[in-house]
Formats: structure tokens, C-alpha cells, sequence
């Protein structure tokens, strides 16, 4: 993992500041074409071409790291919702480098986060759901059909899970308390999603 890190590290305090976006890869590579240190390798613009030549199978997205999220999309989506999201929510996505989305490292859980306006797409796409979960906010998800959710009816919103198929609060899945302990949990690699008792 410490390549990971050192890729994480890079991504996050220099690459996300000066571009806005950065992604930490996972790939083989052959030897012939790398020139770097340990697994870690960055490659000058002029090098890119004869680098990827010597890529070996799938390249795999390991993190998708994000600048921070404008003021009026806070403001668009609370106007839309409502009510206001978490503090802790906003401080989060308006970091110098937040995660977005990726496979978390000590769980191996992968999990997307989206920005407010997203979550207003999503709200609309899923409209019949929202409608049956009165002062939802779609705030994540697995990047399939299921979706982390704060039910903004509570102070602090908890955070819950909540399926395409989900009829109402009551089939949903209690994720955490509030948002700062599901950042917490996805900051330390260490979160996992509770699809409930079986």
C-alpha cells in the first residue's frame, strides 16, 4: 500500500491544486518503460506516448480526488431542497482535495460522492423515490443502485442507505450518525456499506 499512499499524496496536494481534478491508477507496466522511483512513477508530458507503449493490460481508476465545490451550488441545491445541507458536508467538499469517488483501502468498499448539483440530477432522475422520502438529499452511493442518503428531517441528518427500489425512510439502512463520522470513515479507508440484517 505504500505506493498507494505516495500516489494519494501526490494526487491530493499537488496535482488536484494545480489542475483542480487528479486520479491515483493502478496498472503493469513493463520495466523496459519505466524510469522512476519504487512504483511511483510520474511521467513528463513529452514521455507520455513511449510510456503508454509499454502499459500492460487493464488500467484501473483506484481514487478520483476533487478541488473544492463553488458556493452557488450549495446555494442551488438548498434553494431546491429547502433546507440547508450539513456544515460538515459542505466543509468537506469545499477542501483544497476531496474524495470523490474510489475503492476505499482498508475495506475495499467503493464508493462515489456527489457534488450538490449532481445530487439534483439524481433527484430529478429518481423522482417517484425522493417523492416517498420526504427531505431526502442523495449524497453518494456505490455507483450502482444504491445511494447514501441524509434524511434532512433530523438534526444532525444521519446518514442512511437507500436502494432503487427503496419505498420510503422505513427500507432504508443507517450508514452513520451524521456526515462528519461517514467522511471520518471514508478518509481512513475504513468505511463499509450496512445493507442490514438479513
Amino acid at each position: 500500500m505504500g505506493d498507494r499512499r505516495e500516489a494519494t499524496r501526490l494526487a491530493r496536494e499537488q496535482h488536484v491544486p494545480a489542475e483542480g481534478v487528479a486520479y491515483v491508477t493502478r496498472f503493469e507496466v513493463e520495466r523496459a518503460g519505466v524510469d522512476g522511483r519504487g512504483d511511483v512513477v510520474e511521467i513528463a508530458a513529452d514521455q507520455v506516448d513511449e510510456f503508454n507503449k509499454h502499459i500492460t493490460g487493464a488500467i484501473v481508476e483506484e481514487a478520483d480526488y476533487r478541488g473544492p465545490v463553488g458556493d452557488d451550488e450549495f446555494a442551488e441545491a438548498e434553494a431546491a431542497l429547502g433546507r440547508p445541507l450539513p456544515a460538515a458536508w459542505r466543509e468537506h467538499l469545499q477542501s483544497p482535495s476531496w474524495f470523490r469517488r474510489g475503492w476505499l483501502t482498508a475495506s475495499g468498499a467503493y464508493v462515489w460522492l456527489h457534488t450538490p448539483r449532481e445530487m439534483l440530477e439524481i433527484h430529478r432522475a429518481w423522482e417517484d423515490s425522493v417523492a416517498a422520502h420526504p427531505g431526502i438529499a442523495i449524497i453518494g452511493g456505490d455507483g450502482s443502485r444504491e445511494q447514501l442518503v441524509l434524511d434532512l428531517r433530523h438534526d444532525p441528518p444521519p446518514v442512511l442507505l437507500a436502494g432503487l427500489a427503496s419505498e420510503g425512510w422505513n427500507t432504508t439502512f443507517r450508514q452513520s450518525a451524521d456526515v462528519a463520522q461517514l467522511i471520518a470513515r471514508i478518509e481512513s479507508g475504513t468505511f463499509e456499506f450496512d445493507f442490514g440484517k438479513d
